[in-house]
């Protein structure tokens, strides 16, 4: 089967219909998450049905925000990734509004897990709740399930010590630049995708030509440089990226990569870029001899960095930034 992505459950195709499925807003589909897809699929297999992963869009703490913007680890077109990489067989996407918010736990069990996806299991994360006022628990998921007639697993979060994994601890690792840590509890490298858009072509006069994404709303990387590796289609590139303008304008500034060996125009199309590592944190240069020649020297530091650097997982390499 193809995977399919359905925003929305009008209409279900047939295939799709007596689903094992997780529902979470799973936001980074970290190890803790895929811990759930990976209970999910066996499930599915054993049963010979379909496994599907649903989830939400926006994130509801966007929607009750007084202005939206929270730092995302992965929206819908990465989980769908993800969920592909991980053998599921499609994703559904609800669209979260504060009238969505408002549906009591049981219709959102008999309208959307019956009535619509006629499930035959449902997989999710101790911490789970949903419909209004979160009175959706995994006990009233279990009684749903013998009410209503399918199964339900209820698996307890991932947690190696220090605390379970989760999205805030990933979203942390990242504020503070911390890629190595945050790539451990992913379980793979974090992706930052976008559109090629044009930027001041500062970069290309001063002999490092770029590829500038927006960075999306929220977005709280450290400023800094990075090594990276890139998707464009179907090539793997690498290169060296820079987050901040210290010194010119460095308000909600892109994210800016220069790809090794490569002078190609891609504005409009789709990038993808995996964070390796961090080269080191954003400085001001009196000239810009300065920064062409720490631009130099990043080049080279990441350039060794990434030729040490390997897939962390099967999924890391699913995801198409390893050969």
């Amino acid at each position: 089967m193809s995977f399919i992505r359905l925003d929305g459950l009008d209409h279900v195709p047939p295939a799709l219909k007596g689903a094992m499925v997780a529902i979470g807003n799973f936001d980074g589909c970290h190890r803790g998450h895929q811990e759930v897809f990976r209970v999910l699929r066996a499930r599915a297999n054993a049963l010979g049905v379909p496994a599907l992963m649903v989830t939400f869009e926006p994130h509801p703490r966007d929607v009750f925000a007084p202005i939206p913007g929270m730092f995302r680890l992965t929206h819908a077109s990465e989980k769908a990734r993800i969920a592909e990489a991980m053998g599921l067989d499609g994703i559904v996407v609800l669209d979260f509004t504060r009238p969505f918010s408002e549906i009591d736990a049981d219709t959102f069990v008999s309208r959307f897990l019956v009535d619509a996806l006629g499930v035959c299991g449902v997989t999710v994360g101790a911490d789970f709740h949903f419909g209004h006022n979160r009175q959706g628990t995994p006990a009233f998921l279990k009684a749903a399930g013998e009410k209503y007639g399918f199964a339900v697993d209820v698996l307890d979060l991932l947690d190696e010590g220090d605390g379970p994994i989760s999205s805030t601890r990933i979203r942390e690792r990242l504020r503070q630049g911390d890629i190595a840590g945050a790539t451990e509890l992913l379980g793979y490298h974090y992706v930052l995708s976008g559109t090629v858009v044009k930027g001041d072509q500062r970069g290309r006069l001063l002999g490092f030509p770029t590829a500038n994404v927006a960075s999306p709303t929220g977005f709280d990387l450290l400023q800094g440089v990075y090594a990276v590796r890139v998707r464009l289609g179907e090539r793997r590139l690498i290169g060296v990226a820079s987050y901040g303008k210290p010194m010119f304008n460095n308000e909600r500034p892109p994210f800016e990569t220069w790809i090794f060996e490569f002078d190609e125009d891609i504005y409009g199309e789709t990038l993808d870029v995996a964070l390796v590592g961090l080269v080191r944190g954003q400085e001001k240069f009196s000239s810009l001899e300065e920064l062409i020649a720490a631009v130099a020297r990043d080049a080279q530091k990441a350039r060794t960095m990434l030729a040490a650097a390997a897939p962390i997982s099967a999924l890391d390499r699913a995801l198409g930034f390893f050969g």
